[in-house]
């Protein structure tokens, strides 16, 4: 009983750290603290609902998506109001009147669409004086709901875009717009769907919630401290062991987090104390904990709950965002386990002491690949033999393949009920030997297999992401239900009332800290509505776009680091999810137009990772850097230079966006299995050079001409184009008017050709642009032009558009009547730019004889 109490004190100073990075949280007594929890778990419930097949089913308690945004909309703000305080005087153990009145207010302005929908269907864009005076004061409280749960910088962009929209006219310059009125903005930011309840809303309502309900359940069935203890088990006695081991359990606690902030707190009470312990300094710990957490914001299936967002802005399927987020993710990470491993061997530091210190590594290294070979060899049965199953059982599959999971289930709790529990360890004792491995490992296998529904839903069922996260989340609660009575059972000290009471408040917990969580998410996603809202309302991306040009002078380089520092500063002191809107909706338009200006022709996909990957550097990058100042408090380190640390180990992920914009294959974009390993395989040994030449060590201590060939070879494994552009030009240019023999004489249609296009913008300015034309199918060139849907004509020595035909790929592109193609480019036959490897490995090669003569001195000296 004293261990329960114990480890349930242990939870609640947890919780109460991660309320406190993230502007802590009201916890009101009796019957307030009760209602709290009661409409916190009635919000979970709903998403529940709402995702499940069940309305449909039953054939009641359908929602459209507009009235599921407001219903989502009005219990975060209840909520808003009701756990954070106004002031860091406020009280914190009762809720005053003032703030139960706004709470019922803003609730109400917020479900004002769902309670008047027919109403409101009836009179599109003409709102009556009560539409108007609802949409006003919603709108203000929902900026205050945002002060209170986010701090005050997402309201302060917010509240600077609604005046921008409504001074227009007043504007100086090229800021100036026609303006907006009142009405007008009420309309469109709060009764429509292209303000507040517009598409970032209608993501967190339909995806995020139940992926951050989903990773609430895990915490509170025991799966964040298992992987906890999973990592220091694996890696704790290994030089550096607790700073690689929090890098590797903040990885798995990143793949279900939406908070880099909370996800430090979380790990960071364990490792960074243990860091501090084998000898990292304060500022050291702290800024590898950090690094870790927030580096956890870009790895899949998540990604913050980026990734769902990316589906909708980008408009590619979500098996395509996982999988072109995917290899940028990993080599970061692996990149940031060798830079701990660099940083413990110039210190000469040591790891923890292991339980089983007298076990040959050879053992060790047997052990990890047969059980890495044994999940490679059950992944592949599992995936061919459902495959085969599918078939053959028809409708029934399903039930077959669910009974199967359940007995696959019995027996690893039967494995893990033959070991003991893992306790949750106080940061504070001096643990200086690391659990046993196969014991850790045993007791939580169980915990993997949610993970595994989730991401087979996803990428071999292809449900939607909320779809997928139901089932999951579904699966996650019979197993806190059954988990605790079933373990008891096997090792025969059943007591069924007792067992299924706690598994019943797990279930409780976890549905009031999935709505908890989510409280802030959902506020900021509806402000950050309120930015989407004004850009579309105002044109203000093709302002930003100018502002941009003009500070770059046309510089391509210059404009990325303009538009990199902007993401910066414009996701300081925001959560992942806000924090990705924003950027997207603000600067991604301005690197695709300015791009296309000065012949940078990207994926879309590739310039929403760019500004996605400086956004969320935010909340390293001092002086605001949310995640170093929460990491700092634990440390007792100083913020400042943890967020500067910090920084100096993250510039392989700031260096990445860079790199996938010229190289988009690093995102596996039009790459197959076999080159996509080779890419992998290469961009890993580039990465580790990298982080090799930026810590001024690799076999030894590097000098500084070493470090500089080693950031050569880095940059010519990662972009060996570069070098082939300069020896041979990728394309060749030709008359326009001979566009239609070009494409006659394109032999593989995947090879676009360039076009430079003369023309004007959606304002009547002039501007020049570039665009990739791909050759369709055709009998010759004339009709593959006919088949793009463009029609040419030649006019005093010009050639220029003479019709675009309506929906083709033509218009798509952007092409228009009355432009002018002022140069055609045809690729050009070149060998493969892979050739570049070869002089930059040979080069490798060298500093690595360097390096080991200069070693084996210094061993004999």
């Amino acid at each position: 009983m004293t261990d329960n109490v114990r480890q349930d004190e242990l939870h609640s100073k947890l919780e109460e750290m991660v309320a406190a990075a993230d502007i802590g949280n009201r916890r009101p007594e009796g019957f307030t603290g009760r209602l709290l929890l009661a409409v916190a778990a009635v919000w979970s419930l709903f998403q529940l609902w709402i995702a499940s097949p069940l309305p449909y089913m039953l054939g009641f308690g359908v929602f459209n998506s507009t009235e599921a945004r407001s219903i989502h909309l009005a219990l975060a703000v209840f909520l808003g109001f009701m756990a954070f305080p106004a002031l860091r005087r406020s009280p914190r153990h009762y809720v005053p009147a003032l703030d139960w009145l706004l709470a019922l207010v803003a609730a109400f302005c917020a479900g004002y669409i769902y309670l008047f929908y027919e109403q409101l269907a009836t009179r599109p864009g003409s709102p009556t004086t009560l539409d108007v005076v609802v949409a006003i004061t919603g709108l203000v409280l929902l900026l205050e709901a945002t002060r209170r749960a986010l701090g005050p910088p997402l309201m302060v962009v917010a509240l600077i875009f609604i005046l921008y929209s409504l001074a227009g006219p007043w504007m100086p310059g090229m800021l100036s717009h026609r303006g907006v009125s009142w009405v007008a903005l009420a309309n469109h930011q709060w009764l429509s769907t292209q303000g507040v309840f517009g598409i970032a809303l209608g993501v967190s309502t339909s995806f995020v919630f139940l992926f951050v309900l989903f990773g609430s359940l895990l915490e509170k069935a025991g799966a964040g401290n298992y992987f906890i203890k999973l990592a220091f088990s694996l890696l704790g006695h290994y030089r550096g062991g607790p700073a690689k081991a929090a890098v590797v359990a903040s990885g798995m606690t990143g793949l279900i987090s939406g908070s880099s902030i909370a996800n430090t707190v979380t790990t960071g009470t364990f490792t960074i104390p243990m860091m501090k312990r084998v000898g990292f300094s304060r500022d050291q710990a702290g800024a590898f904990e950090v690094a870790a957490s927030v580096n956890g914001q870009i790895m899949p299936p998540v990604m913050g709950a980026a990734a769902f967002l990316m589906v909708e802005y980008v408009g590619i399927p979500y098996t395509e965002v996982i999988k072109h987020a995917f290899l940028p993710a990993v080599i970061s990470y692996i990149a940031l386990f060798y830079i701990v491993h660099l940083t413990a061997l110039k210190a000469g530091m040591t790891g923890l002491q292991s339980s089983n210190p007298h076990r040959p590594i050879l053992h060790r290294l047997f052990g990890f690949l047969t059980g890495l070979l044994l999940i490679m060899g059950l992944s592949v049965a599992v995936y061919y033999g459902l495959g085969w199953i599918k078939p053959l059982l028809g409708d029934a599959a399903g039930w077959v393949i669910a009974a199967g999971l359940a007995v696959v289930y019995v027996a690893l709790l039967r494995v893990g009920a033959s070991y003991p529990d893992l306790e949750l360890d106080d940061p504070a004792s001096p643990v200086v030997v690391m659990p046993e491995t196969r014991a850790t490992l045993m007791t939580g296998l169980h915990f993997i297999l949610p993970v595994v529904v989730l991401v087979w839903c996803l990428m071999v069922e292809r449900l939607s992401p909320g779809m997928s996260a139901f089932w999951a989340t579904v699966f996650m609660i019979v197993i806190m239900l059954t988990q605790h009575p079933l373990i008891a059972l096997f090792r025969r000290q059943s007591n069924p009332g007792r067992d299924l009471r706690r598994g019943i408040d797990d279930v409780g917990a976890g549905l009031v800290a999935g709505a908890r969580n989510m409280i802030g998410i959902g506020i900021a996603t509806a402000t950050a509505g309120i930015i989407v809202g004004a850009v579309s309302q105002t044109g203000v991306g093709l302002v930003l776009a100018d502002l941009v040009e003009l500070l770059s002078m046309g510089n391509l380089m210059l404009m990325l680091i303009l538009t990199a520092v902007l993401s910066l500063l414009l996701g300081m002191g925001l959560p992942t999810t806000a924090n990705y809107i924003v950027v997207s909706a603000l600067l991604a338009p301005v690197i695709v137009a300015l791009g296309q200006q000065n012949g940078l022709i990207v994926p879309l996909i590739a310039v929403h990772m760019f500004v996605f990957y400086f956004g969320i550097m935010a909340d390293v990058t001092p002086p605001v850097g949310l995640a170093s100042f929460a990491a700092a408090a634990i440390s007792g380190g100083d913020p400042i230079r943890t967020g500067v640390r910090a920084f100096y180990y993250s510039l392989r992920t700031a260096v990445l966006p860079f790199l996938f914009i010229f190289n988009t294959d690093l995102l596996l974009i039009d790459v197959g299995l076999w080159q996509g390993v080779a890419i992998f395989v290469i961009a890993t040994i580039a990465m580790l050079i990298f982080a090799a030449a930026t810590q001024g060590w690799f076999i030894v201590r590097s000098r500084w001409y070493e470090s500089l060939i080693l950031l050569l070879v880095a940059f010519t494994l990662f972009r060996p184009g570069f070098w082939m552009d300069l020896a041979f030009d990728p394309y060749r240019s030709v008359p326009p008017i001979e566009l239609a023999q070009a494409m006659d004489r394109v032999q593989d249609s995947d090879n676009p050709l360039r076009l430079h296009i003369s023309g004007e913008d959606e304002i009547g300015n002039p501007r020049d642009f570039y665009v990739l034309m791909p050759v369709p199918e055709g009998a010759n060139g004339q009709e593959r032009l006919d088949n793009i849907g463009l029609a040419l004509i030649e006019e005093d020595g010009r050639t220029l558009i003479d019709m675009v035909t309506y929906g083709s790929p033509a218009a798509e592109l952007g092409l228009d009547f009355d432009q002018e193609i002022l140069d055609v480019m045809v690729p050009v036959e070149r060998r493969r730019k892979e050739w570049m490897w070869i002089p930059g490995l040979l080069l490798l090669a060298g500093v690595v004889a360097l390096q080991m003569r200069r070693a084996r001195t210094e061993v004999h000296a």
